[in-house]
């Protein structure tokens, strides 16, 4: 295409040919718009004829679509970027680094996004309440976090501790950290029990009350 226009530009007066030679760019622009609106439509067709004869779930449909239109109207915009002067290298640097940034504030977005919604499930389906004494354990049998329940907050429980000369600390435990383990609880307001300094298999057992001995 370039050739055939430097050619048509050599048969204008050299007045026009400066002007015309700039314009080369914005009708190339133009052309990739254009073929990116046109390969847009025809991928919605064809996913769309696909998914009605395989019936592929909605979901599936709509996920797919979106992700042609991504990558059509990138490569475009960066068509569009590269006909203006701009090097492949520094878009690819822009592209890496932008991912780069978005990766880890996903990553980040995403931990505080679980600990919310882990404490809405804990409002919710109420595993644990206010008062309540729960022990957050490493497996079956490996003592962990222990407490009594002080707070629930969007991000964390602060659990009151107790025991091995630990009273008047507090422990700040992330909501999606209650979800990931096992936990051991005593319902306040039912019959207190202690919590132990040591988990139950560690702790001797309590010896049954002797009878006492019948007189002859």
């Amino acid at each position: 295409m370039t050739h055939l226009w430097n050619e048509y530009l050599a048969t204008l007066p050299a007045s026009l040919r400066e002007w015309m030679r700039g314009l080369l760019p914005l009708l190339q622009i133009l052309l990739i718009a254009i073929g990116a609106v046109l390969l847009q439509r025809l991928l919605r067709r064809v996913t769309n004829r696909v998914a009605e004869r395989y019936r592929l779930p909605a979901e599936f449909n709509f996920i797919t679509r979106r992700l042609l239109t991504f990558v059509v109207y990138g490569s475009a915009w960066l068509l569009a970027l590269e006909r203006l002067g701009v090097s492949g290298a520094v878009l690819w640097s822009a592209f890496t680094g932008f991912a780069a940034v978005a990766a880890v504030a996903f990553f980040a977005a995403w931990s505080v996004l679980s600990n919310i919604f882990c404490s809405l499930l804990i409002f919710t389906t109420g595993i644990f309440r206010l008062n309540d004494r729960i022990e957050v354990l490493e497996n079956g049998e490996k003592s962990g976090l222990k407490g009594r329940v002080i707070d629930i907050n969007l991000i964390y429980t602060t659990l009151e501790e107790s025991g091995n000369g630990r009273e008047g600390t507090v422990l700040k435990v992330p909501n999606s950290l209650l979800f990931q383990r096992a936990l051991r609880q005593w319902r306040a307001g039912s019959q207190q029990v202690a919590v132990p300094a040591r988990p139950y298999h560690e702790t001797p057992p309590e010896e049954p009350p002797q009878e006492p001995a019948k007189m002859n």
